[in-house]
């Protein structure tokens, strides 16, 4: 006797839901259990300008650092002995101006701290407006 006469046999396929779903919590399990390494060091590449000289600007107060930290404010030398004697200075230098400009130039070898100092002075002289001098690529 065969009962099976009638039945066709059913074609084989493979469902892929299952697999998709496991494929997912594996890759959910991966991206939490991660750990992201933090760079031990930076490096860094200082831009050079090599856009046009800009024309003085009447409303600038130049502030030059040397390599030994030594402070010129308006082609005047300074001698630091606190943030705020130098803000004192630049706040004498900028009172006739109307909106000041500071142009910090400093050394290459200068140190951040020194350029730090100029940037607190004149923070707490009241100007805002800081921008630094490059040199153009030779």
């Amino acid at each position: 006797m065969n009962f099976q006469r009638g039945k066709e046999k059913e074609p084989l396929e493979i469902n892929l839901v299952p697999m998709i779903d496991v494929m997912l919590v594996i890759l959910i399990f991966l991206m939490i259990t991660t750990t992201y390494s933090k760079y031990t060091e930076l490096q860094i590449n200082l831009p050079s300008a090599a856009a046009e000289r800009q024309l003085e600007r009447p409303n600038e107060v130049t502030i030059l650092v040397n390599a030994q930290g030594q402070y010129v404010v308006n082609r005047a030398p300074v001698p630091f002995r606190s943030v705020e004697q130098l803000a004192g200075e630049l706040r004498r230098a900028a009172a006739p101006l109307n909106e000041p400009v500071v142009v910090i130039s400093a050394d290459a070898t200068a140190t951040h701290q020194s350029v730090i100092r100029v940037m607190e002075a004149a923070r707490i002289a009241g100007l805002s407006q800081i921008t630094f001098t490059t040199q153009s690529p030779k």
